[in-house]
């Protein structure tokens, strides 16, 4: 019988979760990002862009329209969902609920695939990344049954 999987995410960690019908709920994977917590400035490979016009030789600076620290998140986002895409093709899972840190589940959904997509049952704007199983599993259960 397959079960039901929730997925605890922030931008720097994850926890997959499975419980069978009636069953208690366990812990299938662990995720983390610690690059997600670096300062923008540790992050950065170089300086912003420049550019030299014909009147000024200083140039001008050019800030990315997307900062390092926002790059770490999608890549963290498409980690999990690429994880995710590949369980839900070979039918690992029969439902999945995501409960995320806001803005971080935006980012996560965004990169789920068609097949995880179809499975997706919930989504919940909620960080319970910092809560130990058996309190994880009662607040999941009340988020679940609103």
């Amino acid at each position: 019988m397959k079960s039901d999987w929730i997925m605890v995410a922030n931008a720097t960690q994850a926890r997959l979760l499975g419980r069978e019908r009636g069953g208690p709920m366990v812990v299938l994977q662990s995720f983390a990002h610690p690059q997600g917590r670096a300062k923008v400035g540790d992050l950065a490979d170089d300086r912003a862009g420049q550019e030299k016009t014909d009147h000024d030789f200083s140039g001008a600076a050019f800030q990315p329209h997307v900062n390092a620290k926002q790059k770490e998140h999608t890549r963290f986002a498409r980690e999990l969902a690429d994880y995710l895409e590949q369980q839900a093709q070979s039918g690992s899972f029969h439902s999945l609920a995501i409960f995320a840190s806001s803005p971080f589940l935006g980012e996560l959904k965004a990169q789920l695939g068609a097949a995880t997509s179809r499975l997706l049952s919930a989504t919940h704007d909620l960080d319970l990344t910092s809560f130990g199983l058996g309190e994880l599993e009662q607040r999941i259960k009340r988020a679940l049954a609103r």
